[in-house]
């Protein structure tokens, strides 16, 4: 009976320090749920901020990592050499508006840059906006000026700027798809790709998006967009869940990151 009574009191103990732990997370706020048919997503306010977390140890060719904007759910990050696979776990109610929440991998450089990789997301079933990123930002503040490069889960690839600190996110879009394909419901579906591989490059004030959708060469997509950012610069790979307290993931391989431009491949 002694048994039992220890046994019981050790299960209250610990159900008892999971609820305190839930309870002590910090609430979503209306405007972090994604949109629906009941919902409708509005901007963060432009007073709301939350301090970025930052682990200064490298991971692969990286200097560091953080979660931008400290999401509501820690993010993490690992580094398999022999895969060269980075998985990048992180919530986040996105990276828009005027503040992010995403789990950063950053290297400090200045001068032009060229950055690739591989994006899967290996559960099927996750949210259709997140988004796999390469990110150009000028600090590690949750609103800080910056060019993002974004793959979604549904297929939707976009060039992305902050033009300056703590204002609205602006972008261009693509999405890639066809029809008569078997995934689709009918012979007229819709199907989108979903790219393999993307890019961004820097020449200058200048940023490109570069895309391959099979594993095709590396094309780039629309003209490029001008942005000052001033060296030195975070430069990275990242991943947001698009949902402010669930964390999901994505994995990203065959990184290309060099201090030039016409490298990305």
């Amino acid at each position: 009976m002694v048994r039992v009574r220890i046994a019981l009191s050790a299960i209250s103990f610990f159900a008892g320090a999971t609820l305190t732990e839930e309870s002590a997370k910090p609430p979503v706020p209306d405007w972090a749920i994604p949109g629906s048919a009941t919902h409708k997503q509005v901007p963060p306010p432009r007073d709301f901020h939350r301090t970025t977390v930052t682990v200064g140890s490298p991971i692969g060719i990286f200097d560091g990592q953080s979660d931008v904007g400290a999401a509501v759910a820690p993010g993490s990050a690992t580094y398999d050499a022999t895969t060269r696979a980075y998985t990048v776990n992180s919530a986040g109610y996105n990276i828009w508006y005027s503040r992010d929440e995403f789990r950063f991998l950053w290297k400090k450089m200045s001068g032009d840059v060229s950055l690739a990789a591989d994006v899967a997301f290996p559960d099927a079933n996750g949210y259709g906006d997140r988004k796999a990123v390469l990110v150009i930002r000028q600090s590690l503040d949750d609103d800080a000026k910056q060019v993002v490069v974004a793959l979604h889960g549904q297929g939707m690839i976009q060039l992305a700027q902050r033009p300056a600190k703590g204002e609205l996110t602006k972008d261009r879009e693509f999405r890639v798809g066809g029809r008569g394909r078997p995934q689709g419901a009918s012979p007229d579906s819709l199907v989108n790709d979903l790219a393999k591989r993307i890019g961004m490059e820097k020449r200058g004030h200048k940023f490109a998006l570069f895309v391959s959708l099979e594993g095709e060469p590396m094309t780039q997509f629309g003209p490029a967009l001008e942005l000052d950012i001033d060296g030195p610069f975070y430069v990275g790979i990242g991943f947001c869940s698009h949902l402010p307290d669930v964390v999901d993931t994505a994995v990203l391989t065959n990184v290309v990151l060099a201090n030039k431009a016409g490298k990305v491949r």
